[in-house]
């Protein structure tokens, strides 16, 4: 007697091959398909500040780090896209925070502007700061980048700048938590799909380009450390806007805006979310955040923890959640079989 054997395929939904290059719609049900999981990544953020009566101001500021966390993860993901893996995501916040800091104390200048400013001027001198390592590869800009938030802590320690120890306080309040947190999701929004569209424009193939073969890129007549370095502003930009907005939330910023946390955290996120992909950012921090407080009874027991869930999702799930899901959304199995194989 004789059996058949199956094999399992994958196959690529007809709407999915239609539009990778193109959009191709061809019926009320493939744009539903198109816009269902766009709509479950935007609904539940824009319904969530509203649900403040129900599920209290303590989950909504936890949703609100979430979201900072989001802006930290998409500024490690950015610099990633060219090859540059940061460990001091902390540099970033922590310089737009004080940054607003002596906008708003020195200056008197209301949030509406000191944010804005902060965001910009910090994002310049963090790219300032790095310029000179950017020529440095894998491990070794990554340790530069870990060391610099160190070094500030230890200046401001030191020398008693910028209020030493105590930090600035007494900054401006933001006007209330529902506006806070529809700010930062507006914000996140913009960086989530700005970066998907960025990085799949020319401009972000010379970014990918210089992350595969930086060598072959200069050989190309391109500035690889100019290109470098606009991918560090751009990149620095969320990170130093959620540190100055954060700022304004607490009304004061000090030297734990340097903590280890907001460098581990975001690249935690982007590894269980997924790397390259941005929305993956998003929602690893949706993901981590919430553990994390879950978790917060363990103290400084929290970083090995995360040590953990990083060295599953490296070894057991490597494309993350988001690149998970997006594959098995986009594709349908089915058994296929093969030739008959005669029975021993």
């Amino acid at each position: 007697m004789a059996n058949v054997s199956y094999r399992k395929e994958r196959i690529d939904r007809g709407i999915k091959a239609r539009t990778d290059d193109i959009f191709a719609i061809a019926s009320l049900q493939e744009t539903l398909y198109l816009l269902f999981p766009r709509l479950l990544l935007i609904v539940p953020l824009v319904v969530f500040p509203l649900l403040q009566g129900i599920i209290g101001a303590y989950w909504e500021t936890v949703f609100l780090i979430a979201l900072v966390v989001t802006l930290l993860a998409l500024s490690w993901d950015l610099l990633a896209s060219v090859g540059l893996v940061s460990l001091g995501q902390a540099l970033f916040y922590g310089v737009g925070g004080y940054f607003t800091a002596f906008l708003s104390n020195y200056l008197g200048l209301p949030p509406l502007i000191s944010i804005p400013l902060a965001t910009v001027s910090g994002a310049s001198v963090c790219t300032l700061l790095l310029y000179p390592v950017l020529r440095l590869r894998g491990v070794y800009f990554g340790l530069i980048t870990f060391a610099i938030p160190l070094l500030l802590m230890r200046t401001i320690e030191a020398t008693k700048i910028l209020g030493g120890t105590e930090g600035i306080s007494g900054l401006a309040p933001l006007p209330g938590l529902t506006v806070e947190l529809y700010v930062m999701v507006a914000i996140a929004f913009v960086g989530v799909f700005g970066l998907r569209r960025l990085i799949d424009t020319d401009y972000g193939l010379v970014l990918r380009a210089i992350r595969d073969n930086d060598r072959s890129v200069e050989a190309g007549g391109i500035n690889v450390p100019w290109y470098k370095a606009q991918a560090v502003f751009i990149a620095a930009l969320p990170a130093t806007f959620a540190g100055a907005f954060i700022a304004h939330h607490y009304q004061v910023v000090g030297m734990s805006a340097f903590a280890l946390d907001y460098s581990v955290l975001p690249l935690t996120a982007v590894v269980i979310g997924g790397p390259g992909s941005f929305a993956g950012a998003l929602l690893g921090a949706f993901v981590l955040v919430p553990l994390s407080e879950t978790l917060r009874q363990f103290g400084t027991l929290r970083v090995v923890i995360y040590s953990v869930i990083l060295l599953i999702f490296v070894v057991g799930l490597p494309e993350g959640i988001f690149r998970f899901a997006q594959r098995k959304y986009q594709q349908f199995e089915r058994l296929v079989p093969m030739e008959e194989v005669a029975k021993e």
